[in-house]
């Protein structure tokens, strides 16, 4: 479908790719990777001819249609549902044409071709693909100007998902979803029937919906077969046999250098070094194996716990006008080490209840009590616009410690990643991502007991996400998370919150139901059953957790055991990449290699046991669903 042919490509003067090949086929679901600036974007804008290359070619068949989602967010008067409809550009030509067309043949030719293209279930599907992101049928038949810009770009990739073009570009297009949305699109993707390549940082998007990834590293674009995860650890194993056959290459050359040096001058072996010399000049370097670093998180430590509760709630209302509560009836209680995450569609008072738990709204009934001395730490998105864009990070730092030596002030600026002269780079110059750890690491700036963060994940790359579970997971203090990021949720998070029907409760099933939920049935709200309880729900989910419970026992097991093999590999493969034990203890080094081996089998084997218990375990659940 897509064929990159020894492409280049310079942007400003900077050679973002450099004569690098790749072939993507038809219907394949490609998740473009890469660490932030290397250009992935970029290549986007190369395959839609919006940004020229500067040698090779790129192959996409004659006719095929290639959809992205509109940089400008629709926002005139028309409705939703209209604007998506829009986006089939030959069912609304044929219906403008077979309305004002009075010639019989025509009109049958009209029919037939709109009965081809199913342009009559048309509604239909425009209606279920703004469902399934977050816009009921209400919402639906209201214009675009009535919705934020956040919910408008909804809008616009709704319209380029309903034209089902022959190649979908998509760049990070959760970034305005919430976590049901994401969740939908995830599934929708999977099923997608035609070409996708998808740059995205959501781990588990890449790993749900996406049959290849498309690695851009070092100018060079290189293609893995499966998920996320597969190619991670593909990646892993490569770059250790390549550190390998680097060391290997590197004493080759220095033996053949000295054989030239000893030799050069004698007559015999002057053939001989000749042959060295050539052999030398053909024998291309390995790059040195150098793995992704994760970017610097800090979230700085209380310095003492408080007793529990930390925040208790008994009836508590909250709003933005007197008397016009957005959530009510909220009986909660939070203790020092609770890890929670909020579920529930955007408009549906998760901010608002950040916003009261962090005292940035007052209740407006019941009570509240906090413990004493508590700090609370709030972050949110909206909040990169509050740096200010003239000033340094070490500017930011200084104004929190007005009094200390500057020696202070940078060494705390280097604990957010920003260490010598980057402290005086400017806000402007600054990345998504370095401005989003910065903000965080000026959040938790007094050691907080209560972490809020608000989409936290939006501008950071995959090795940033995984740098801020590590250092959430070594944060003491107590945490709340609202994210559309799957993977951070499953990480970090050990309680769910719902968000729903003006209220907050607990919710008893776990991440994988509540997906099921979102995915089978939409948008909830359309289509849930009025005469079910969440009684009943409870009582539901209860049973099959206890039934699929031996399974899920195994699974665990079965994921202990792989880990355990994963680290005694990477032990063996060290041992192994020492080079002097073959000579020093080569029995040792036999051991080790027939250990490797076998530990190779074993994963293998535990890895085809994981797929089998979890293909029963959602068969299980998709019987009892």
């Amino acid at each position: 479908m897509i064929s990159f042919d020894d492409i280049s490509l310079r942007v400003a003067g900077r050679l973002l790719i450099d004569h690098t090949s790749a072939f993507i086929p038809d219907g394949a679901r490609v998740g473009l990777v890469g660490r932030n600036g290397t250009g992935k974007t970029t290549l986007f804008h190369a395959i839609t001819g919006d940004i020229a290359l500067e040698s090779g070619n790129i192959r996409i068949p004659q006719g095929a249609r290639i959809g992205q989602v509109a940089q400008e967010a629709p926002a005139g008067p028309e409705r939703l549902i209209d604007v998506v409809l829009a986006a089939d550009v030959e069912r609304a030509r044929l219906m403008d044409e077979q309305s004002s067309t009075s010639d019989p043949t025509r009109i049958a030719e009209i029919e037939l071709r709109l009965a081809d293209i199913g342009a009559h279930a048309a509604p239909a599907r425009a209606a279920r693909i703004l469902a399934g992101l977050g816009f009921d049928e209400a919402a639906q038949q209201r214009p675009c100007s009535d919705f934020s810009g956040g919910w408008r770009m909804r809008v616009a990739l709704a319209a380029i998902l309903f034209a089902e073009p022959d190649l979908l570009l998509l760049d990070e297009p959760t970034n305005y979803l919430d976590l049901e949305g994401t969740l939908w699109l995830q599934d929708y993707l999977a099923r997608y029937p035609r070409t996708v390549l998808i740059v995205s940082h959501d781990r588990e998007l890449l790993n749900a919906s996406v049959s290849s990834i498309l690695h851009l590293e070092r100018a060079k674009l290189t293609l893995w077969r499966g998920g996320y995860d597969s190619f991670e650890r593909q990646r892993a194993e490569k770059l250790v046999l390549d550190q390998k056959a680097r060391t290997k290459q590197e004493a080759k050359r220095k033996h053949m250098e000295a054989f030239v040096e000893r030799f050069r001058a004698k007559a015999t072996k002057a053939r001989q070094a000749q042959s060295r010399l050539k052999a030398l000049a053909r024998m291309a370097p390995i790059a040195e194996a150098v793995g992704e670093a994760a970017a610097a998180i800090s979230i700085r430590h209380p310095e003492r716990i408080p007793s529990p509760p930390i925040l208790a709630l008994d009836n508590v209302s909250v709003g933005y006008e007197p008397g016009h509560p957005i959530l009510r009836n909220l009986t909660l209680r939070i203790d020092h080490d609770d890890r929670i995450a909020l579920l529930g569609p955007n408009g549906n008072g998760k901010s608002t209840f950040a916003k009261l738990i962090a005292g940035r709204l007052g209740a407006q009934g019941g009570s509240l009590v906090r413990a004493a001395g508590l700090e609370t730490a709030y972050l949110a998105q909206h909040q990169l616009d509050e740096l200010v864009a003239e000033d340094t990070v070490y500017d930011h730092v200084r104004r929190l410690m007005p009094d200390a030596p500057e020696a202070k002030v940078r060494s705390r600026a280097a604990e957010f990643g920003f260490s010598g002269g980057t402290a005086d780079t400017t806000i402007a110059a600054l990345s998504g991502g370095e401005k989003a750890r910065l903000l965080l690491g000026l959040a938790t700036f007094n050691g907080p007991h209560l972490l809020i963060l608000d989409e936290p994940t939006n501008h950071l790359d995959i090795a940033a996400r995984q740098a801020l579970i590590e250092a959430l997971n070594d944060y003491p203090g107590a945490v709340i998370l609202i994210s559309h990021d799957r993977s951070l949720l499953d990480a970090s998070a050990e309680r769910l919150w719902l968000v729903a029907d003006g209220t907050v409760r607990p919710y008893e099933g776990d991440l994988d139901e509540y997906q099921r939920l979102v995915v089978g049935r939409g948008a909830s709200s359309q289509r849930k059953d009025s005469t079910s309880t969440r009684a009943e729900e409870r009582r539901q989910a209860a049973e099959r957790r206890a039934e699929t419970a031996p399974i899920r026992k195994r699974i665990k097991d079965t994921e202990a055991f792989m880990s355990k093999l994963e680290r005694s590999l990477s032990m063996l493969d060290s041992t192994l990449a020492d080079e002097a034990l073959y000579i020093r203890d080569p029995a040792k080094a036999q051991r080790a290699a027939r250990e490797r081996a076998e530990a190779a089998a074993s994963l293998a084997r535990a890895e085809e046991e994981w797929l089998e218990l979890s293909a029963a375990l959602e068969s299980a659940d998709g019987e009892k669903a």
